[in-house]
């Protein structure tokens, strides 16, 4: 039987569907989509059979890897090239591909489909759709919820041998760290330690260097501790909020996290990485996007009852705060297949859709999926997955995305990884390069 929240709004779809079949009346077309590379791609290319069989479209797909996503992608919107009719695009790109026009803003076409971004979860849409931020201009559909969380080896944890040792050690029971103080104790609790003939260890980390890794990682911490981008009541003036005493706290406490409590061979890590220390049994816990949590879940050594989830604990003054991840869906503006790219979007929206996309894997950002009672219940990590989405921040979403990405990418890495100079240091510099850049594009 399905849950109930598989049944809600079937009315309502199939209208949408009738509508939809007769959108424009719209030749039959090719559409290309483009995403990175993972998991829930093969889901929408499973969901997406559907709109096929509705509509006469015929869908392809270009998937590219992490590491050569970005490159990739921001390349072809660049260059006006016409490989992608629909495109999710990483949060971060939203500033520019708008400004650039290289996404077709969507409010007209909500409005006439009646679409309503009240309908998605707010984080999503400010981090996904909205360009200004903090404006009702839209140019993608939230199409993958996204968030850092945990993955914790729960069978580790109730060994009552292991339980009995780290109460006499700390004092509190081994479980489920509420903070980032905690987390480290943990993490060096299992450091090196024989479990099961093999040697084990606390915690797998973003560190990796090309492209994001390390700075999803360390804001991870950095807002919990209480890193701000710039001052709230002057945009672009940043000193004293990135370089304040408590973001530099922060750094010291995520280079600290990885000079004690992570594997050999740490020093380039990211999303796969991470997968295969934590599948491979190496390690207590897991930093990753909620998107691993399926394939967590079904995976024959550690899944089921052996794995737990949990949010991204707070800060030494109780700040809780997770770095967002996830992509919208937008229209291509180089496309010439527009109109049917729309349909797909309408298609996607509807609250049937969402649905089956949740069941597929996806993470649906339609809040009547994620608010049914009995989605919180649906899956181990789903009651995670609300928490996490609730605490989320992001990082610019500027059109100098990229240039502010390489500086953080340089400063955290050449100071968690290679150990040059302090945690002050590297985020003064990065005041003086962001400020460039900002200097570079007027806004200074």
């Amino acid at each position: 039987m399905k849950p109930a929240f598989l049944k809600s709004s079937v009315a309502l779809a199939t209208l949408l569907l009738a509508g939809l079949s007769s959108a424009g009346g719209a030749k039959a077309e090719d559409l290309t989509l483009c995403w990175a590379a993972w998991d829930p791609a093969n889901a929408l290319v499973e969901l997406s059979k559907d709109f096929e069989a509705k509509s006469g479209h015929k869908m392809k797909f270009e998937f590219v890897p992490w590491p050569n996503f970005a490159d990739r992608m921001l390349n072809e919107l660049n260059s006006g090239g016409k490989l992608c009719d629909l495109l999710i695009g990483d949060s971060q790109w939203i500033g520019g591909a708008a400004e650039n026009g290289q996404y077709v803003k969507l409010n007209d076409f909500f409005a006439k489909e009646g679409i309503t971004m009240d309908n998605f979860i707010p984080a999503t849409v400010v981090g996904y759709a909205e360009w200004p931020k903090g404006t009702p201009n839209y140019w993608a559909l939230p199409a993958f919820g996204d968030v850092v969380g945990w993955t914790y080896r729960k069978d580790w944890f109730s060994r009552p041998e292991l339980q009995e040792e780290f109460k006499t050690k700390y004092g509190r029971d081994l479980a489920v760290p509420k903070t980032f103080a905690e987390l480290k104790d943990i993490g060096e609790f299992f450091q090196g330690r024989d479990i099961d003939g093999k040697t084990v260890y606390g915690a797998a980390i973003y560190t990796e260097r090309g492209s994001e890794g390390i700075t999803m990682g360390a804001m991870d911490v950095l807002y919990s501790f209480g890193f701000e981008y710039q001052n709230p009541d002057k945009p672009y003036d940043m000193e004293g909020f990135v370089n304040s005493p408590s973001a530099i706290a922060g750094l010291e406490f995520y280079k600290t996290l990885y000079d004690c409590c992570t594997p050999p061979g740490s020093s380039d890590t990211y999303m796969s990485e991470n997968i295969d220390a934590y599948k491979s049994g190496q390690v207590a816990l897991q930093m990753n996007f909620a998107f691993i949590w399926p394939g967590i879940h079904a995976d024959a050594n550690v899944g089921g009852d052996k794995s737990g989830y949990f949010p991204n604990p707070a800060g030494p003054d109780g700040k809780q705060f997770a770095q967002l991840g996830g992509q919208g869906i937008s229209v291509v503006a180089a496309s010439s297949k527009q109109d049917a790219a729309l349909e797909y979007i309408k298609w996607f929206a509807q609250p049937e859709i969402q649905n089956k996309w949740w069941s597929l894997g996806g993470y649906s950002a339609l809040r009547s999926v994620v608010e049914d009672p009995g989605f919180a219940s649906s899956q181990p990590y789903a009651q995670t997955f609300l928490d996490s989405m609730a605490i989320v921040k992001d990082f610019w979403a500027e059109p100098s995305y990229a240039s502010l990405l390489q500086a953080s990418q340089k400063r955290f890495h050449d100071y968690v990884v290679a150990g040059q100079g302090t945690s002050k240091e590297a985020l003064d510099g990065l005041v003086k390069d962001w400020t460039e850049v900002f200097e570079d594009e007027g806004k200074l």
